[in-house]
């Protein structure tokens, strides 16, 4: 008898929970202003439209906006469409703040708790983290009563409370990192072969290994799926993962849905948990799923540049001019300016573990110099004398003086080009798909959970489907509609769908099948512009797979199939080796025995050990094929 509205924003599973109402933004157009809103943006709007119904909203709408403004920034949300111009307001708010926790933070931060609104970065680096420390290794109703209460003096003793929560979650960060960059350099880990880090440890607090993977991937430019035990035995694994652009984190983990015992997320980030025994497969998924969509010019912390500028045009009027786009943030970021051949007068290590880099630089015709840090940059500490420099504009205040200084993004070596980028397919040009040669095995990979239900599919109303000019001859479409829960194939996600594909031989040709619950099919020949789509041969309708929706479903498909091969593939290698070390060891027995009774043999024990050898010819025989096949599979880059 309960009313339930469930609010989130992460990705949509197949099949949605039961509810009265789900609120989330992936349920909208992707155009709309609403779609970039995180958690605490759903469950504002939810508040806001509660507060109007009860005649409320005047009193609530200021605070509910300071904490939106807090968590959208907080949570990495981006900074477009409604978020940017709520937080834009938030901001102004936050200094003045009618609730009595966020003054006690912004004074416990050392923030300006003046007239000036925020900047993004102030939360971001100062707010947020003393609000999300407690939640990830303390108890969150700590951060709950610290926004709820009226008592000044309460909030402050709260807001201590996060402050030292919040320097305990900075040491376990940093001891954290310090042993995964130990086991990553000590490990066989290959940037260019592998393209993706899975790292797995006891003893790790999973409330911080996010911001870890976070920082491993700025280290190694790669994504980073990073876990530890949940038990002292060992046998439960629960993880978070963080991505670079290129790289889509949940399709990852959809890719090792049936080893998983649950996982979530979106694009950049996700969470996971798994048996430790899936380990080793969940690893080589991974792996192969990043070659098949990473290219190796992504595997580089690259910085995009917004503009050239000398360092005798950085001042305060520029700054001022830039500040007014504000607020800054994820999808909306500050404007990024390099500046060639500068000189570096000064640097030195600053910071309470001197991580950081302080350093005062200047121009050859410019006879000033300017003041720069860089986060996290102690390590590479001492810079070269001359460097290309990639930065951001940051104001310093000091005792009443303001002065623009710089926040180093990235740096190069004066000589250096940048590498050219391929360019990318133009829409408008056609991509052969090459259909691979995928060995079926026998048994019903397709799943008995049932599929949330869409609607039905066919050439004119909903194009679900896909694939490439020409068509000879008609591919073979099953009869009975019930025909794809008894097929063989492989299973995949597209579009938050379940599908089943297969390679099928029509007419001396192969084919992909494509296959939806409801047992329409997709059928596409190699080199076709076109394909069939339909329930029954009588019914199927041509349709131009080049369209985007097809050829992305036929990629995707093509991707799982390959992504199978493979898989076997490494399994049948590790079957061979399994025999080939089971066989030797036999053989090294058998030799042992025969060589303690080579000096007691009699004529008749003379023709067995005779007719040993020639069976020991014929085990090494079958051994140097068994390499040979082996041979072959580490020759498709497989090792």
């Amino acid at each position: 008898g309960m009313t339930v509205i469930v609010t989130d924003h992460h990705d949509l599973p197949p099949q949605l929970p039961p509810a009265h109402a789900i609120l989330n933004p992936k349920l909208i157009d992707e155009t709309s202003p609403y779609r970039g809103v995180a958690g605490v943006g759903v469950a504002y709007i939810l508040a806001v439209c509660l507060a109007q119904g009860m005649n409320r909203a005047q009193d609530l709408t200021g605070p509910m906006l300071e904490l939106f403004t807090l968590g959208t920034i907080a949570d990495l949300a981006p900074l477009t469409g409604v978020n940017r111009r709520w937080v834009r307001r938030g901001l102004k708010l936050l200094p003045q703040s009618q609730l009595a926790g966020i003054q006690a933070l912004v004074h416990v931060a050392g923030l300006n708790n003046g007239q000036e609104a925020l900047k993004p970065e102030a939360i971001g680096f100062r707010l947020g983290p003393r609000i999300n420390a407690v939640g990830r290794i303390a108890d969150p109703q700590i951060v709950i009563e610290l926004l709820t209460t009226d008592d000044p003096q309460r909030a402050l003793e709260l807001a201590n409370q996060c402050e030292e929560v919040n320097q305990l979650r900075q040491r376990l960060c940093e001891l954290i990192e310090q042993e995964a960059i130990a086991w990553v350099e000590q490990s066989s880990f290959d940037v260019l072969n592998d393209r993706v880090l899975l790292v797995v440890h006891p003893n790790w607090h999973h409330g911080v290994i996010g911001i870890v993977a976070s920082r491993l991937v700025e280290r190694y430019g790669v994504p980073v799926f990073i876990a530890t035990y949940e038990d002292q035995e060992q046998h439960l694994v629960r993880g978070s993962a963080r991505g670079i652009p290129e790289f889509n984190v949940f399709e990852a983990l959809q890719c090792c849905d049936d080893l998983m015992e649950k996982y979530g997320g979106h694009r950049a980030a996700g969470g996971f948990s798994l048996k430790a025994e899936y380990l080793d497969e969940v690893r080589s998924r991974l792996r192969i799923f990043a070659n098949m969509h990473l290219q190796p010019q992504y595997l580089k912390p690259l910085v995009s540049i917004d503009a050239q500028a000398t360092l005798s045009q950085i001042n305060l009027a520029l700054f001022k001019q830039i500040d007014q786009l504000h607020p800054c943030g994820i999808e909306n970021a500050d404007p990024v300016f390099w500046t060639p051949n500068v000189r570096i007068v000064d640097q030195r290590l600053i910071g309470r573990d001197q991580s950081h880099l302080k350093l005062t630089l200047a121009e050859d015709g410019y006879p000033g110099t300017i003041k720069a840090i860089a986060w996290r940059w102690g390590e590479y500490y001492p810079l070269p004398g001359r460097v290309d420099i990639a930065y951001r504009l940051r104001l310093n205040e000091w005792k009443g003086e303001k002065n623009v200084e710089l926040e180093l993004v990235g740096v190069r070596s004066p000589e250096s080009v940048p590498e050219s980028v391929p360019e990318s397919v133009p829409e408008s040009g056609r991509e052969t798909l090459e259909l691979p040669l995928l060995v079926q095995e026998e048994g019903d990979r397709y799943p008995d959970s049932p599929v949330a239900d869409p609607a039905n599919l066919s050439a004119a109303d909903s194009p679900n489907f896909l694939a490439s000019e020409g068509r000879s001859a008609e591919p073979e479409l099953e009869d009975k509609s019930d025909q794809a829960d008894r097929l063989t194939g492989v299973t995949f996600y597209f579009n938050k769908r379940k599908y089943l594909c297969r390679i099928a031989v029509g007419q001396g040709e192969r084919e992909l099948h494509i296959y939806n619950p409801e047992g329409h099919l997709l059928a596409v020949q190699p080199q076709q512009a076109w394909g069939w789509l339909g329930q029954r041969r009588e019914d199927a309708q041509q349709v131009d797979v080049s369209q985007s929706y097809y050829f992305n479903l036929i990629r995707a498909a093509l991707n799982a199939l390959e992504i199978e091969e493979k898989s076997d593939l490494l399994q049948k290698k590790d079957r061979l080796i399994v025999e080939k070390d089971q066989q030797i060891s036999t053989l090294t027995q058998q030799l042992n025995l025969l060589q303690q009774q080579l000096g007691q043999l009699s004529v008749e024990q003379q023709q067995q050990f005779q007719a040993l050898q020639a069976n020991l010819q014929q085990h090494e025989a079958t051994i140097q094929q068994q390499e040979t096949q082996i041979g072959n599979l580490q020759a498709h880059g497989f090792t």
